[in-house]
């Protein structure tokens, strides 16, 4: 049965075009010039609706994606489990995505009619008067067409891939205020599953049965924990029952979408509420097992609340503008856990370079089971934590090289947490604040640390940004 969406006039909600990217304008307008609807839609409607700055704008489109590459030259095309459209743009990228049908009532091994995005070509059939059968050229057998909606037996979704309506787009989201359409035709916002009054009322409710679509996709129980967490809302009483029933299955999530997904929980200046709600889900004891056990254990009968403490330090420098690399992040959070396994194995027996490599290593393989953490930030975690071990050296011109090291920066800014966590070492932290004060580094220093440090890390890659005027500032030794 057709749902009828409730349409906010221009009048009656604050969002403005202004406040909209030009080029997501553009996209908009072209494509309605072709004759296709198209709608800002998700996480930018909601943003502007609640008097945020949208990190990126996605459009949604009843073009198909090789008629949204018709129309626009620098465009491509993308991704397996569903097909999107990149506009890309000098400073900006704006995704494009087909609407998209209710999964849970297509076809599971074959798309319904009407869902291929190009006719299928007819057989050639061999004229009258061809060479017998054995004398021709074998052909080829085609390849079948992957199903375009797969599902394991238990119900998750590992494709799909099925054309819809706006409607169905709608009622397919994860949260109800993720799922309001902007109209550039008449400025008015389109609501099909109540978001409006959801994002007036401060709640995170997901669209549809909670059992349904959690088992369809676990990451969304994560997604629910960030947005609440992000925006300041609560979790809907059956939307969190759920979510405390069915933790257990974000542990079958590929882990190197977890962790990218960790990385938006605790890099976005919320990370220590993140964090709490994590806890309280128990989501977080299925993302970080070892760990989540040695927080539950008390230290000579005190909690443990290092991690708390790292992400409260995470957030002020997320919220000051500073950018905090995952190396930076993990080194943090992981910390006490890394530096109490490497006392065991020094008391062992290994010299202390090699507990340092074992603890770091031994914690990551444990839990790449569930969230994937790559080398390229485990190897700069490892020097973290071994510098440590170079700030004692205070004499000769030890500092004078340690300071010019590429990774320097990083090493201090952990010192700087743990002495500030901990109170020990503020004379060795006074004591180099002095010293980098009054050994500043020359611009062609600093550019050659800079060069150097990216050869050894490079940054993740985020898949969209929106222009921004000026870049982060990176993470410095601070006084």
């Amino acid at each position: 049965m057709s749902i009828q969406p409730v349409i906010i006039s221009r009048s009656e909600h604050p969002l403005s075009r202004k406040w909209i990217s030009a080029n997501a304008i553009r996209v908009l307008y072209r494509l309605k010039e072709k004759g296709y609807q198209a709608y800002l839609v998700g996480g930018g409607v909601r943003d502007l609706l609640l008097g945020r700055e949208p990190k990126d704008f996605d459009i949604a489109t009843d073009a198909r994606p090789h008629e949204v590459k018709k129309v626009f030259r620098n465009c491509r095309l993308i991704g397996r489990r569903f097909r999107l459209a990149h506009i890309h743009f000098p400073n900006e990228i704006i995704e494009v995505a087909t609407f998209r049908a209710l999964a849970s009532e297509e076809p599971e091994t074959e798309a319904g009619p009407g869902n291929v995005e190009q006719p299928a070509l007819p057989a050639i059939q061999p004229p009258a008067d061809s060479a017998a059968p054995d004398d021709r050229v074998p052909q080829q057998p085609q390849k079948p067409r992957p199903p375009r909606l797969l599902k394991t037996e238990d119900g998750m979704i590992l494709r799909d891939n099925i054309f819809g309506t706006p409607e169905e787009d709608a009622l397919r989201r994860d949260f109800t205020v993720n799922a309001l359409f902007y109209n550039i035709v008449d400025f008015s916002v389109i609501d099909y599953v109540g978001g409006m009054q959801d994002l007036r009322g401060g709640l995170i409710r997901i669209i549809g049965d909670p059992v349904v679509r959690f088992t369809e996709d676990p990451v969304r129980m994560v997604r629910a924990v960030r947005f609440a967490a992000m925006l300041g809302f609560e979790i809907e009483e059956n939307t969190y029952s759920a979510m405390i029933d069915l933790k257990d299955r974000v542990a079958l999530a590929s882990p190197s979408r977890m962790y990218e997904e960790v990385l938006k929980l605790f890099l976005l200046g919320e990370g220590e509420k993140t964090y709490q709600l994590l806890r309280r889900t128990g989501i977080f004891g299925v993302l970080f097992p070892r760990l989540n056990e040695w927080v539950d254990a008390e230290s000579d009968g005190f909690p443990h609340i290092w991690i708390g403490k790292a992400l409260e330090w995470v957030d002020a420098c997320v919220q000051a503008g500073r950018q905090v690399p995952p190396h930076v992040l993990f080194s943090l959070m992981f910390g006490q856990f890394i530096e109490e396994k490497a006392a065991e194995l020094r008391k062992a027996g290994s010299s202390a370079l090699d507990s340092v490599i074992r603890a770091v290593s031994e914690f990551l393989s444990e839990e790449a089971q569930r969230v994937m953490v790559p080398k390229k930030v485990g190897y700069p975690m490892r020097d973290i934590y071994w510098n440590q071990y170079r700030f004692e050296k205070t004499a000769g011109r030890n500092p004078l090289y340690f300071l010019r090291r590429p990774g320097f920066a990083d090493a201090f800014e952990y010192l700087r947490f743990t002495s500030e966590v901990t109170g020990e070492k503020k004379e060795l932290r006074a004591w180099w604040k002095g010293f980098i004060k009054n050994n500043p580094l020359s611009p062609d220093e600093e550019k050659d640390i800079r060069r150097n440090r990216e050869k050894r890390v490079k940054p993740a890659r985020r898949r969209r940004r929106r222009g921004r005027t000026g870049k982060p500032e990176t993470l410095k030794p601070e006084l």
